[in-house]
């Protein structure tokens, strides 16, 4: 441990000011956030160094040394330390601690658009301030990946409630272009609350693919599963039919809409399917929405066939919904939930274009739904499982 007179006062910050002006301002710099860091310790503590009251929550504990790189240079401070049952870090260098994560990630998606080492080391040398060596670029990346992937392999629980989706992206493999499937699985708990449980990249959405996947969240311990959304994809129909074979499955109701509407061979054609549809799904029990599916059908039987045969293979898939409670049934009757996460990758990704690698798109799909994750936890609850109340 490093031993630092623990002192409070300003005067030595002011006189290193008053006679080196900005020379003297990244010591004095250095000062201000020891006497800050200190002075915090003793509010957590409930006392000052060497106080005894029956307030204190714990004990100083001397220092650690830990070195600041700043606009003004490096900053040599001493962290203060606590023992006992409280625990205690500067909020001064959580917040450190963020920026400088908002910075790996800048420098993993200039990496991935295809900038240069030596243009990263200009931008950040004039943000920074310091010196930014090509090392430090290059290392930036693989520290991304390692937090990333224990993200992608944290522990799950219980979540009633599993929406899966895939979206593509054009990737260079083997000297050519191909579009690689990024497979996203969101869950809902029984607290009500979204987040992001997976994602995954794969050459195709193969059944193989979509199985590995659920295996994976299972692995990780993704259980109580008892209703998933999607759409339409046959490798995850399939890998559901073989991984959660028991659990209710609802085709998402705004793709089905859709589908439907290729049959349309006029405007006012497409118009009335729409209304049709509509009316199915916003029947008030599946009795009901099956009577009006069937009078569909047979209304369409003799001028549309082929798509009154669609509607009565297609559309009951639609309907699993109509086994919850009502309240439930706008939230989870079609995959919308996930259409934001895919609007924000695509915003994101439309930079790179081509990614040189599946490992990089990896990365930089990650890096989104990190953070809608997060925002996702800590936000409102989206739904209540338990009495079917919806959050705004």
């Amino acid at each position: 441990m490093t031993h630092v007179p623990d002192l409070t006062s300003l005067e030595p910050v002011v006189q290193l000011l008053t006679e080196h002006g900005f020379d003297g301002a990244a010591e004095a710099l250095e000062g201000l956030f020891n006497i800050a860091m200190r002075l915090e310790r003793s509010l957590v503590l409930k006392a000052g160094p060497y106080e005894r009251n029956g307030e204190r929550l714990g004990h100083a504990n001397g220092f650690k040394p830990k070195t600041l790189r700043t606009r003004l240079g490096e900053l040599q401070l001493a962290v203060p330390q606590v023992r006992g049952e409280i625990s205690f870090y500067p909020s001064a260098l959580e917040k450190g601690a963020r920026s400088e994560r908002a910075l790996t990630l800048a420098l993993a998606e200039m990496d991935i658009s295809g900038v240069s080492t030596r243009k990263v080391r200009a931008v950040l040398e004039t943000m920074c301030g310091t010196e930014i060596t090509s090392t430090q670029v290059s290392r930036a990346t693989q520290e991304l990946d390692a937090e990333f992937e224990k993200w992608r392999q944290r522990g799950l629980g219980c979540y009633p409630f599993l929406v899966l989706d895939a979206l593509y992206e054009k990737v260079r493999i083997n000297g050519s272009v191909i579009s690689c499937a990024v497979l996203i699985a969101i869950g809902v708990d029984a607290a009500g609350r979204r987040s992001v449980l997976g994602v995954s990249v794969a050459t195709s959405e193969a059944e193989l693919h979509w199985r590995s996947f659920l295996l994976q969240l299972q692995q990780r311990g993704l259980s109580g599963v008892r209703f998933v959304v999607s759409d339409d994809h046959r490798g995850l129909t399939a890998a559901l039919a073989t991984v959660l074979p028991n659990v209710p499955w609802q085709r998402c109701q705004f793709h089905l809409q859709q589908n439907a509407q290729a049959f349309a061979t006029s405007l006012s054609m497409r118009a009335q399917i729409g209304a049709d549809l509509r009316a199915i799904f916003q029947a008030q029990s599946r009795a009901e929405a099956d009577d009006r599916l069937r009078a569909v059908a047979a209304k369409c039987r003799a001028s549309t066939p082929r798509f009154s045969d669609w509607i009565e293979a297609n559309v009951p898939q639609g309907l699993a919904v109509f086994g919850l409670a009502i309240a439930l049934r706008r939230r989870l009757r079609t995959s919308n939930v996930i259409e934001r996460l895919n609007r924000e990758i695509r915003r994101r990704t439309r930079v790179a274009t081509l990614f040189p690698n599946e490992a990089s798109l990896l990365r930089l799909v990650t890096a989104v739904l990190v953070e809608i994750s997060e925002e996702w936890e800590t936000s409102r609850v989206y739904l209540n499982p338990e009495t079917g109340a919806e959050s705004a």
